[in-house]
């Protein structure tokens, strides 16, 4: 069963820029206060269940419209027309609350099937809300968010949005990925049918919602699927996988492992997972760096964002890991190394420290990965990526397990969509669908020379305008002069404004031309010898190459003239002045 949006719905908002969206949170987040929850993760689980229960009956209403539409027989998730969200928020508060605690809850804790990781997760879970009152203002607030209008995704930001109120939030390194740096990350990793795909550090699951929804998208009727605003895909249905890849899909395809004790995480994930159609999700609780987990080649596709800090346990760090590191970045990426089969790949983001980073440990991962296996790609990103939550600069790794790494491409990505301040408003500079074609292209011999070509006639086109604009700067810097030593000044500065008008112009017709020559230059290819000369050094700024313009600076004799002349000038005035003062 395929969770999808209706077409009859509104257009789709992002959560975190959506001002009346935002204000609904803040006035069931208060609610949810002062109604008892005041530990802040007990308000954000019960909200998750809340959450869920409403997208749970969302999701079989869409269901049965497919179904009829079809001419398909219908097999509803709710053994009884009761437990759903549309029945009993209709109920007198304490009838609804008595109904929820008694049959509801009970009921979303089977699940999942018996012996999965949901039921294992849901065992000791207790719905807390015990006041009737709070119950049904918290379900109509939620009704009226009209959640299911919004992104598909938005469940997620939502979280994003109250985890941040926590004061562990980021602290750990535990913030989460933008689902739109997920989308191009899983694009690029491609995952396809049969391969099993891990993320060991899975949060909220979005790596592994985003990679079952690739297999869906890549392997639905073109003709059946919808594109939202913020090009995310409705109407998908797998229907071109076979019925043993999608039984795969749905059952061995996605693991992922968190180690969230306290479970929250580990509930909001798999919840995340199943609203989204997986049936059965395979989310467990698992420190990945420990001595427990001992699991190896045992992945085709690793795609995450592990944390960047916090403390471990050095005494329990898996004796395959190196023992004497403390830092989780590193140690994570041996990780993913182990975890993977031969010809496994890898897509994982790490901060910008693992790039360039003179500590043996950052040396000898690099190492390992380039000199080992085979490095693809490196995308650096924009420090603005992960604010307001942090602001800490980062990268996307590309390796396959085993190979050999020949040349390394590069991406030095400058925009992401999104303006790079704490607001996060969206902006039409976006980098990402070039990352991905040049990604896609990047063996294409035709495809290079096409852009090289393109390349070189801007600069052709560029040139004799960048000689016209150091000439006008110097053309202003003269008259500028003439302003302050002329006898008719008015004059000077006429032909000054005039001509930083056309100055003014100049850079209207440049500023385009160098817009697209810096897009076509943030692609490039750096050999592994290159890099090995630089004790593997990953940063994109040190091998881009980058035109710089020729600043205008006047010519030494020229400004001695004008020195002189000022003298003179000051001279005649000063003598001017005294010839004044010594008349009666």
């Amino acid at each position: 069963m395929i969770f999808s949006v209706s077409p009859n719905r509104s257009p789709p908002k992002t959560m975190l820029t959506d001002t009346t969206l935002r204000s609904a949170v803040e006035a069931l987040w208060d609610k949810l206060w002062s109604g008892g929850l005041a530990n802040p993760l007990d308000a954000i689980e019960q909200l998750s269940f809340l959450l869920f229960l409403k997208r749970l009956d969302e999701r079989e209403q869409d269901a049965e419209r497919a179904a009829k539409l079809r001419g398909k027989k219908f097999t509803p998730i709710f053994p009884s027309p009761d437990l759903r969200w549309s029945h009993w928020t209709q109920l007198p508060a304490d009838k609804a609350l008595k109904h929820v605690k008694e049959a509801v809850f009970p009921f979303i804790k089977t699940l999942g099937g018996a012996g999965g990781s949901f039921a294992a997760q849901m065992e000791n879970a207790e719905f807390k809300i015990n006041k009737p009152s709070l119950l049904i203002e918290a379900c109509k607030a939620i009704d009226a968010m009209q959640i299911s209008a919004q992104n598909q995704d938005v469940q997620g930001d939502l979280y994003e949005y109250l985890l941040g109120k926590l004061n562990t939030a980021g602290q750990n390194g535990q913030f989460r990925t933008p689902r739109h740096i997920i989308r191009m990350m899983v694009n690029m990793r491609d995952p396809r049918p049969g391969e099993r795909i891990c993320d060991p550090a899975a949060g909220t699951c979005g790596f592994l919602v985003n990679a079952w929804q690739h297999l869906l998208e890549t392997h639905t009727d073109p003709r059946d699927i919808t594109y939202d605003e913020e090009g995310y895909p409705h109407g998908l249905t797998g229907s071109k996988l076979t019925k043993e890849e999608y039984e795969f899909s749905q059952t061995k395809a996605l693991t992922g492992f968190d180690s969230d004790s306290g479970m929250t995480m580990l509930r909001i994930g798999s919840m995340n997972l199943m609203l989204h159609g997986i049936a059965a999700p395979n989310f467990r609780y698992t420190d990945t760096l420990s001595k427990a987990f001992t699991e190896e080649r045992a992945y085709d596709v690793v795609l995450a964002n592990p944390p960047f800090k916090g403390a471990i346990d050095a005494a329990d760090v898996n004796p395959t890991l190196p023992v004497k590191c403390k830092k989780t970045e590193i140690l994570f990426l041996h990780l993913f190394l182990r975890l993977l089969e031969n010809g496994g790949r890898a897509a994982v983001i790490v901060p910008d420290g693992v790039l360039f980073g003179s500590s043996n440990a950052h040396v000898d991962i690099r190492k390992k990965i380039i000199e080992e296996n085979r490095l693809d790609g490196v995308v650096s990103m924009p420090s603005g990526v992960f604010r307001p939550y942090a602001g800490v600069s980062t990268a996307v790794l590309l390796f396959t397990k085993g190979g050999t790494t020949e040349k390394i491409w590069f991406y030095d990505m400058e925009h992401d969509g999104y303006s790079l301040d704490d607001k996060r408003q969206k902006v039409p500079e976006n980098d990402i669908p070039d990352v991905l074609d040049c990604w896609n292209h990047r063996r294409d011999a035709k495809f290079q020379q096409k852009r090289a070509q393109r390349l070189a006639d801007l600069q052709k086109q560029i040139a004799p305008l960048k000689k016209d604009r150091l000439e006008h700067h110097a053309i202003i810097h003269r008259l500028k002069f003439e302003e302050v030593v002329s006898k008719t000044p008015d004059k000077a500065r006429d032909a000054r404004e005039n001509a930083e008008a056309e100055l003014a112009e100049l850079q209207s017709r440049i500023r385009p031309l160098q817009t697209e020559i810096n897009q076509l230059t943030r692609q490039f290819w750096v050999t592994k010898d290159q890099v090995k000369a630089y004790k593997y050094d990953l940063s994109a700024s040190r091998y881009r190459q980058v035109e710089q313009d020729e600043e205008f600076f006047e010519q030494a004799r020229v400004t001695l003239e004008r020195l002189a002349r000022l003298e003179a000038v000051a001279a005649g005035e000063v003598a001017e002045l005294k010839e004044r003062l010594s008349k009666p």
